[in-house]
């Protein structure tokens, strides 16, 4: 939080116009004092004159006339010390008046900083934080007490910040808007970070100021808005694909077939019965590539119904037994005894959701290892976990996984996530995955898909 220190130039101020006031009083009761002594003087030598002989009457009379001049010099300066008093107390309210209402300003100015849900540090030319606010305790993990400390010492996930600060410091030119991702509670969050030259009223330069924003929400939303933008743009592409390669391959495979039906009935060479076959596996190959690219291209609104997540779980199991044994791969069902609930979507794109996942699962544990289903209510919506205990996702790779055409495996069309990212928002759905450390360090990968509950079931 900002501090409101009191200015120790004020407080000498004050003490100063103290002074000064009370020395104005002592000299205007000092003054008081002379003008009565020099008029009780004057009333003496009025007396002494009544009875002087008239040869010491001239010099009567002008002690007399020095006396009288005295007399209007301590009034005049009666007046004057009257004067400064009243034109110091004029100056010292009107000080005190100021600074009330620059500590007001400051207090305003320090209220609306406290009261801002993002993190603001000011640091001096070294690095070191001289102020912090509330924000940064939620944001980042810091409060007031680390005041005084450098930025670098803060949590390393957040080293960024004594980066860009520097870079500030050496360059003179603010950073706007760079973002970087923490992990809190499993869960990954983005941060985007500013930095500006923090300057005095004198413009010189006394430090910087970073401002730190959750944007984690913010940055979801613009991952989804861009696929979203892909879909729309892809649609009418795949429609020309369609046309423009997939007759011609059917044609072609027809040919292939035709070609081998007469082949077959006299002897070939076996490496021209190879390359039949080849040049039909990659038909078939290029065919299924633009089957899924229509796929995940399309904009046709899912068709939903009530789906049993119990059930649904159950006959993908049935149908991944036989390959998860030849991988040595054992299967668990997380599943509570107590109903959840439905859930309202299109059962056969939430099948090919999780069997997609249960797919990359098995292929990321070539040693074998537990596929876990999990299925639990969060709030009004349903959660799905399909966890492996594989060799998880390279942190380089991880903002790709859900792109098409994006895949490590060689077998692999890079399709299958992104049609499980596709499946899941069009059935108003959410899918996320955790990863090595954003797991406590548990080998695998989970993904985590969030389905509203149909409410009319």
């Amino acid at each position: 939080m900002f501090d409101i220190h009191e200015n120790p130039n004020g407080r000498s101020m004050r003490r100063l116009a103290f002074a000064l006031a009370i020395l104005g009083l002592i000299s205007l009761a000092m003054t008081i004092l002379i003008t009565l002594d020099v008029q009780r003087e004057q009333e003496l030598v009025a007396g002494f004159v009544r009875h002087l002989p008239q040869s010491d009457l001239d010099a009567a009379r002008e002690l007399s006339g020095s006396l009288r001049l005295n007399g209007r010099l301590a009034i005049l300066l009666v007046l004057n010390v009257l004067g400064t008093t009243v034109a110091l107390g004029l100056v010292l309210r009107g000080y005190l008046h100021s600074e009330r209402s620059l500590r007001d300003v400051k207090v305003l100015a320090t209220d609306i900083i406290a009261s801002m849900d993002a993190a603001v540090i000011t640091t001096d030319r070294q690095g070191m934080m001289t102020s912090v606010n509330i924000g940064a305790r939620e944001c980042i993990g810091i409060d007031s007490s680390s005041v005084g400390t450098f930025l670098s010492e803060i949590d390393p996930a957040h080293s960024l910040l004594a980066s860009i600060c520097a870079e500030v410091n050496r360059t003179h030119q603010t950073i706007r808007d760079v973002d970087y991702c923490v992990t809190r509670a499993g869960h990954r969050q983005t941060r985007r970070v500013s930095c500006t030259i923090l300057r005095n009223q004198q413009k010189e330069e006394i430090g910087t100021v970073v401002y730190v924003r959750d944007v984690t929400e913010k940055a979801l939303l613009e991952e989804r808005l861009r696929r979203m933008e892909r879909y729309m743009g892809l649609g009418s592409l795949a429609a020309g694909l369609q046309h423009e390669i997939k007759n011609p391959l059917s044609a072609l495979m027809l040919h292939i077939q035709l070609l081998q039906e007469r082949l077959s009935q006299v002897e070939i060479q076996s490496d021209v019965k190879e390359m039949l076959e080849v040049l039909q596996s990659e038909v078939t190959r290029i065919s299924r590539v633009l089957d899924g690219f229509r796929n995940y291209a399309t904009v046709d609104q899912a068709g939903k119904s009530p789906v049993r997540i119990a059930d649904l779980i159950e006959k993908l199991v049935r149908l991944l037994r036989p390959q998860a044994d030849q991988h040595h791969v054992e299967i668990r069902v997380e599943i509570p005894v107590m109903s959840i609930g439905t859930i309202l979507a299109d059962e056969a794109q939430l099948e090919q959701v999780l069997l997609n996942l249960a797919l990359n699962g098995i292929a990321a544990m070539p040693e074998g290892g537990t596929l876990t289903f999990s299925v639990s209510r969060q709030d009004e919506l349903i959660r799905l976990d399909v966890r492996d205990t594989g060799i998880g996702i390279s942190p380089d790779i991880r903002s790709r996984i859900f792109d098409p055409y994006f895949t490590t495996r060689a077998d692999g069309t890079g399709m299958g996530l992104a049609l499980c990212y596709k499946y899941v928002q069009q059935n108003g759905g959410t899918i996320d995955f955790r990863t090595g450390e954003e797991r406590g360090g548990q080998p695998g990968t989970e993904f985590t898909v969030l389905l509203p509950v149909d409410e009319i079931a």
